[in-house]
C-alpha cells in the first residue's frame, strides 16, 4: 500500500478493528458533513421526472490516472493524457450530459428522484495526484462531481477532502487491492468492510458503494459488500449501469488512454 497515514488515520485503524468486531453499521457517522451534492447551475439540464423504482440505464465511466504515463509503466491504457480528458469533458457537455454522483443515480433508480436528462457517473480508481491537479479543476470549471474509488494510502486525506468540498463522492477501493476471491474470513472482512469504517471515521462520509479491485469478486465478495452495508457495488464489465443487472455488479465503460474523445463518443454510442 502506497502513501502514508496522518496521525488522524493511525488512529481511525484501531477504530477499524474495534468496529469489525462489534459490527459494520454506519448509522454512526459524524454529523459535520454535507451530503456534498453538486451545485446545481445554469449549465444543469431539465431533469427528467420520474416517480418510483425503475431501470434506466446510466453509463458509469471508468477512469484510473490523468496524465501522461510514465515511460515503462506496465498499464499504459491505465493513463489518459491531460489534454484527452479535458476535450472527453468538454464533448459530454456539448451532447447534453450532465455528471453526478453514484449516490443520485441509486437514488433516480429506488425513488425516482430527478436527475439530467442525459446523467453520467465519472469514477477514478484507486486515488491518483491527476484527480486533483487536473479532474478537480476541469470538473468544477461546470460544477461537476467525480465519484472516487478509494484505494486507501494512494491519496492523503487532506487530498481527498478537497475533493468532496467540491462535490465529490468518495466510495472503497480497499485498503491493499488485493484479489478479493483469494481472501476470506478476517482478511476479506477488513478489506470490505474495514475499508468503509475508515473512510467514515477519517472523512466522515458514509461510503455507500464499492468497486472490486482489478473487476475479481465471487459470491463470497459480493456477500461480504453486502454485510459491510454497502448499498451497490461497480465491476470492470463493460456496458450501461442498470438496477436489473445487480446492485452489487454494476457495469461499467472504461476510458483508455488510446480512446481519445472520439474513442469515448463511439463507446457512448446507442
Amino acid at each position: 500500500m502506497t502513501g502514508a497515514f496522518s496521525r488522524c488515520g493511525r488512529v481511525a485503524v484501531a477504530c477499524i478493528l474495534a468496529g469489525l468486531v462489534a459490527g459494520c453499521g454506519g448509522d454512526n457517522l459524524p454529523r459535520g458533513h454535507a451530503d456534498y451534492a453538486p451545485k446545481i447551475t445554469a449549465q444543469t439540464v431539465a431533469p427528467l421526472r420520474v416517480v418510483g423504482k425503475h431501470d434506466a440505464p446510466v453509463p458509469i465511466l471508468m477512469y484510473h490516472a490523468i496524465g501522461a504515463a510514465p515511460g515503462g509503466a506496465p498499464y499504459p491504457e491505465l493513463y489518459v493524457r491531460d489534454s484527452d480528458f479535458t476535450g472527453q469533458v468538454r464533448w459530454l457537455a456539448n451532447h447534453g450530459y450532465h455528471a453526478v454522483t453514484l449516490r443520485r443515480v441509486y437514488d433516480y433508480w429506488h425513488s425516482g428522484r430527478p436527475l439530467p436528462a442525459k446523467p453520467l457517473v465519472l469514477s477514478f480508481d484507486d486515488g491518483y495526484l491527476g484527480d486533483l491537479t487536473v479532474a478537480l479543476p476541469v470538473l468544477a470549471q461546470r460544477s461537476w462531481p467525480g465519484v472516487l474509488n478509494l484505494h486507501i494510502g494512494n491519496l492523503a486525506p487532506v487530498r481527498v477532502r478537497k475533493l468532496l468540498r467540491a462535490g465529490w463522492e468518495v466510495d472503497s477501493h480497499t485498503f491493499t487491492h488485493s484479489d478479493l476471491t483469494a481472501l476470506s474470513g478476517g482478511r476479506l472482512r477488513r478489506d470490505v468492510a474495514g475499508s468503509r469504517i475508515w473512510i467514515q471515521k477519517v472523512l466522515g462520509v458514509r461510503a455507500d458503494f464499492f468497486c472490486y479491485p482489478a473487476g475479481k469478486y465471487d459470491a463470497a465478495v459480493v456477500q461480504a459488500v453486502r454485510d459491510a452495508g454497502y448499498l451497490g457495488a461497480t465491476t470492470v464489465e463493460e456496458g450501461l449501469a442498470r438496477p436489473s443487472q445487480g446492485l452489487y455488479t454494476l457495469n461499467r465503460i472504461r476510458v483508455n488512454g488510446s480512446d481519445g474523445v472520439a474513442g469515448l463518443a463511439r463507446k457512448l454510442e446507442p
